[in-house]
Parts: C-alpha cells; structure tokens; sequence
C-alpha cells in the first residue's frame, strides 16, 4: 500500500520513523512519501516516486504570533502538499501532530476520498476545543499517545485508539541507554567534570529567547566555586547548525565550560547531574531518561497573551499534565530568569530529598505511560484497518 506522512517538526520526525518502521514491518511491501526529516529519511526505504518531499526546518512554525507572520509561507506549504497528494494518488493519509498544516490536509484528504489518519492528536485539551468537529468529521481514524487523552476524548464523543506512548520504545532502543558515562565522554572529547544539559528548543525562534537565558545561567553557575568545573552542554537540535547558537556564546569552551553538541541529546541528558528543558517532547524524554529537571519556555509576548486566554491546562510540560500535578518546576516568560535557573538547578543537586521526591514522581510518570511496543502496535492497527476497509 502506499502511505503518505506529514511530520512538521522534530517531535513528529522522532515518532514518524518509527512509525515507519512498524509499517515495513507489518507491510513489507509498503511505498512511503513523506514530509519530515533526517530520522524518518535514515529509515525510508526506495520506491518508486516516494521519499522525503521536504524537510520540516522548512517550515516549522509555533506560537500564534509566529504563525501568523508566517502564513504566506504555510499557506504556500499547503497548496503544494495538496498538488503532490493528488499526483501521487496514496491510499492513506498519516497526519502526525502539527495541527495548524495538519488539518487543512485532513479536509483536503477526506473531500478527496482519501483516508485520513491522525497519528498523534492535537492538544485539543489545552486549546482550540472546536477543533474536535473537525477531527470528527475529517478523520477516520485518531491515535493518541497520553493515558489522560483516553476520558477526555470519549466524553466529547470521539473514538480515539490508545495503544501505549511510542516515546517508551525510542528511549529504551535509544544508544544513550545503552552506553557508559566514559563513552560518552571519550566519543566527545568531553573531561570527567559534572555535566549539566541545557536544551534550548528546535526552532530558531525558541533558539533566540532561549539561548541567552541560558548562557548567563551558565556564566552565573560558574561564578560559583562548587560548580566551577562543570561543563554546560547545549543540545543542538536536529536541522539546526552551529551558526544557530555561536552568535549566543561568550567565549571558548575553555574559557566559559559552555560547549554545543549535535546528535547527542539524549546521551547528554543522561548523563547530566540535572537538565534546563526548552518544553515540548524533550520534557516527557528527560523524565523517561532519569535526569531531574526544570522546563524554561519563553515566547513572544503577543503568543503568551492570546495563551493566557486561551489555554486551558495547568501545566505546560507532558510529564507533569500525565500525573495532573507538578513534578517537576516550569518556569514561563519572566519567570524564566538565570537567576531562577540558578537557584533551581542549585536545589535539584544539593538538595537530595527534593531530588528524590522528584525521581519519585517520574516513576509515576513512566507506570502512566503503559508498556512498550506503541509504534508497533499502532502500525499494525493501520495496515489492518487499510486491509479491513
């Protein structure tokens, strides 16, 4: 059969290829084209007019304020991934996350006798409830990936499928699990100091705010004689590049102990003493690697704004929404200061009972999450709903 996927950001690349994977496995015989990037391009098998049609550091676009700066761009974007689905003639339609593009796809796929699939649901739970009329009526089959989606969607009359969090599988087969702190170390040239993670987002806009909250954090860390040998590692973000981050940085790695890596993410998170974590599905990947943690978003003012009026949830950060309580801290807009870092990061090393507590509740987190075995499952209960049809 022929799969056509649409990932528009780095979360939906990760969950995209291993979805991939399930769907070669339960389909050998399957022909992919897809929007996304690097992961699901590494996983892509050739065929025939399929493959990677365009990357998602192309266009990925978040925060009400940044997409609507941006909506010649997406709207472009939109008319040509109609243009190619059309060409192509797929059998189904696999949407993952990315709303704002994803459901202007799923109405041209549904009024074209497409089957559509939502991989993934959009966060109708924290924005944008009348978007479930849509998903209703445009959707013929939705996937959900957080245990607290499963009551949610059935009061509003949705029939959602949850078959685990495909998160569990990644980190499990991730080779950060699966290697010494002395091989991390060595394969970057790294010293045997204390690491801490700083992760600062995927797009360029969350790279600006972040990075020189970040950097002063940092500095400020340094400034303080027991932590005067750690080295600070920044997670370089998948289709990101050097000249992303070097105009944020103040010195040498020698001179500041502040150093970017790319490719090594999940490794730098494990072996952190404690990590700063730009929110999103980097949150929910600390949790499942063990790393205490604090989450630090800022955004423009205008998309903050039309937030606060419009978001529903409690908490911003996967973890803590699974277990309806905080977890661990989120610091948002203003809140997020290098001196509250400090004094945070500070508590989640010196503190052991604070730590401990915390660990405690990822525990909790991880039991919620369900078993392994998601994007497997959620595979197979595609081809044989395509095979059903």
């Amino acid at each position: 059969m022929k799969y056509y996927i649409i990932a528009g950001e780095a979360s939906g690349d990760l969950h995209g290829s291993n979805l991939m994977k399930g769907l070669y496995s339960e389909d050998p015989g399957a022909e992919i084209r897809f929007w996304g990037g690097d992961m699901m391009n590494a996983v892509y098998r050739p065929c025939r007019e399929g493959g990677l049609v365009r990357h998602y550091r192309e266009g990925a676009i978040m925060g009400f304020w940044e997409v609507f700066t941006h909506a010649g761009k997406l709207l472009g974007n939109i008319g040509k991934c109609k243009k190619d689905i059309l060409a192509w003639k797929p059998d189904v339609v696999i949407l993952i996350d990315y709303p704002g593009f994803n459901f202007k796809i799923a109405e041209f796929a549904h009024r074209h006798g497409i089957r559509t699939f939502y991989y993934i649901a959009p966060k109708v739970w924290a924005s944008r409830e009348g978007r479930i009329r849509k998903l209703k009526e445009y959707v013929d089959r939705l996937y959900i990936i957080f245990p607290f989606e499963i009551p949610y969607f059935r009061e509003k009359g949705v029939e959602a499928v949850y078959l685990g969090n495909p998160l569990v599988d990644s980190i499990a087969a991730s080779g950060a699990m699966n290697e010494t702190r002395q091989d991390f170390l060595e394969r970057n040239s790294l010293q045997d100091r204390p690491v801490i993670a700083m992760l600062a987002g995927s797009r360029k806009g969350e790279i600006s705010t972040m990075m020189p909250v970040l950097t002063e954090f940092a500095a400020r860390m340094r400034r303080l004689p027991e932590y005067r040998d750690y080295q600070f590692l920044i997670a370089g973000a998948p289709a990101r590049n050097m000249e992303d981050y070097a105009r944020y940085l103040k010195g040498s790695y020698e001179e500041t102990g502040v150093k970017v890596l790319f490719g090594e993410t999940r490794s730098i998170i494990r072996h952190a003493e404690a990590a700063v974590v730009n929110s999103g599905t980097a949150s929910l990947e600390t949790v499942l690697l063990g790393t205490p943690q604090v989450v630090g978003y800022i955004g423009s003012k205008l998309t903050i704004m039309i937030a606060r009026h419009l978001i529903k949830v409690k908490y911003i950060s996967l973890g803590n929404l699974i277990i309806d309580r905080l977890a661990f801290k989120e610091l948002i807009q203003d809140d997020c200061s290098a001196g509250n870092l400090v004094d945070e990061v500070r508590a989640l090393i010196e503190n052991k009972a604070y730590r401990s507590k915390m660990l405690d509740e990822y525990a909790c987190i991880r039991e919620a999450l369900g078993n392994a075995g998601a994007s497997a499952a959620v595979a197979a209960d595609m081809v044989a709903n395509l095979e059903n049809d």
